[in-house]
């Protein structure tokens, strides 16, 4: 999976497509409260598909905006935010409730959710924001935890941001 290839990362009925032409920046198990609240608001809905653990997690693969594009469904996704506000969009597949990626729009990377990317992908390195996991969840130490955002993870973005020359472009094809 670390090669030159590109893969793929679709929706459930396949009518939505992302291209992505690089290795991830990383992937973790994210546990902050917004991730949750999206998660349980997305899962709500009727046919949607189920985006957080039982642990209350959201795994995600960290991607440079540069190499993903849209390459099928673009007119198919629909935004939302927890607050009109935010910077920080998740964009859904209408075509058959999926959730497909979360965008810090004011950010360098695209954050894919795991469950939309081939089964042979790297396997998470870190579980993050873990002081705002839900109540009585105890964490394996199969991977370090982070209670917050860890210098690891502020590093690789850094990294990826440094290579981008420092841009933060829009995802190609993605409205």
């Amino acid at each position: 999976m670390l090669n030159d290839k590109n893969i793929l990362a679709s929706c459930r009925c396949g009518k939505v497509v992302l291209e992505v032409a690089c290795a991830p920046i990383l992937r973790g198990i994210c546990y902050c409260s917004s991730c949750q609240a999206a998660g349980h608001r997305h899962q709500e809905r009727p046919g949607a598909d189920s985006v957080l653990a039982e642990d209350g997690g959201t795994d995600y693969v960290l991607y440079r905006k540069d190499r993903v594009r849209c390459v099928q469904g673009a007119e198919l996704f629909e935004e939302r935010r927890l607050k009109p506000a935010s910077p920080t969009r998740r964009m859904y597949a209408r075509c058959c409730g999926t959730a497909m990626f979360l965008d810090f729009t004011k950010g360098h990377w695209l954050t894919i959710y795991r469950g939309r990317l081939p089964a042979d992908m790297p396997p998470a390195i870190m579980r993050m924001m873990t002081a705002e996991r839900p109540e009585g969840v105890i964490l394996p130490d199969d991977m370090t935890n982070y209670p917050g955002h860890s210098g690891k993870f502020l590093l690789k973005l850094l990294g990826a941001w440094i290579a981008m020359g420092f841009k933060r472009p829009a995802v190609d094809g993605v409205p």
